[in-house]
């Protein structure tokens, strides 16, 4: 066969990606990832429908049961494994005889509404401050900054012990309950001392994106300054907000339970993973399992959600390779 009625070889279009569409691409082919991500759904569907999870299975966090308990040992649970029965799937607290399960559930709740809420305050404060901080510069850029300084040189634990009864008492006084108003003080704390760290993250960022081109071209048709830092530099810092907020949840659930076993933490009636278990420290000789079972949930999740976090920061990353 000549050259001249040579069959031309086919073309093959070769389609640019995103860098959403990367991330997501890196991320279905991370098995760890997917795994993670599965989990902390599932908590987070546990958590929500709690109410209705006890309901069906007929338990609740708040009802003591001394039918569970044995006097005789000094209101322990009467059955092996913590009293583990059909009407208490995980077993009964001891002096209380409040069913495991319904507080577990329930104490997901409270630890994931603080987290939640914490990070989504910090994020939206961090970012606001960290974008005039590192767009404006100036005395603007020195003020914020030395202010994150003065934050960051606090002993964050020295500080949450002794402004708990202080703005706990506060909170109450404005009509809270007591124990709604710990989970009201930990968020606020939460929030007053992780702000700076974002900032800190967000003023580099935009130190960077103020020198490219699009910001500059923004600046030069005369775009209002609102305009250049929610439209042109806030789309793109979600990768490391997005990392931030992965990163950041287990530390907050884990803070969370941290303070509870310092007895600044939530406090009666309302469960959470931290208060079971601080309370389940001295029973441990003598009911493993009340240590064992907020103890594991507290492992699971906060495990989940370091992998999900690496493996977001592993997909989000420009230098990752595209294949």
């Amino acid at each position: 066969m000549s050259a001249d009625t040579a069959v031309p070889a086919p073309t093959v279009e070769v389609a640019g990606l995103s860098l959403r569409q990367l991330a997501w691409r890196r991320l279905r082919r991370d098995r760890g990832a997917l795994i993670a991500g599965t989990v902390l759904i599932l908590v987070f569907l546990i958590a929500l429908f709690a109410p209705l999870i006890t309901s069906m299975i007929g338990i609740n966090p708040y009802d003591f049961d001394a039918t569970a308990l044995d006097p005789s040992k000094g209101s322990l649970p009467a059955g092996p494994w913590g009293s583990m029965s059909w009407e208490h799937p995980l077993g009964v607290e001891p002096l209380t005889g409040r069913d495991l399960l319904a507080r577990l559930l329930y104490g997901a709740r409270v630890s994931l509404f603080i987290a939640v809420t914490s990070v989504i305050i910090t994020a939206i404060v961090g970012t606001v401050v960290g974008i005039i901080a590192g767009y404006k510069g100036g005395r603007w850029d020195t003020v914020i900054g030395r202010g994150t300084d003065l934050l960051l040189a606090f002993p964050q634990i020295l500080m949450l012990i002794a402004l708990s009864p202080v703005i706990t008492q506060r909170l109450v006084a404005m009509g809270l309950a007591p124990d709604v108003a710990r989970v009201f003080y930990l968020i606020i704390v939460f929030v007053f001392f992780g702000w700076p760290y974002l900032a800190r993250l967000v003023r580099g960022q935009v130190l960077s994106l103020r020198e490219r081109e699009f910001v500059e071209a923004s600046v030069a048709i005369g775009a209002p300054t609102r305009r250049i830092l929610f439209k042109e530099i806030l789309p793109n810092l979600w990768a490391p907000l997005i990392v931030y907020v992965t990163i950041s949840m287990p530390t907050i659930i884990a803070a969370e339970a941290t303070l509870a076993y310092l007895g600044v933490g939530i406090i009666e009636p309302t469960p959470s993973w931290g208060k079971m278990l601080a309370d389940s420290v001295r029973f441990f000789t003598v009911v493993p399992s009340y240590l064992f079972i907020p103890g594991t949930a507290l492992f699971i999740v906060v495990f989940a959600f370091n992998v999900f976090g690496d493996a977001v920061r592993d997909a989000l990353d420009p230098r990752a390779g595209r294949g």
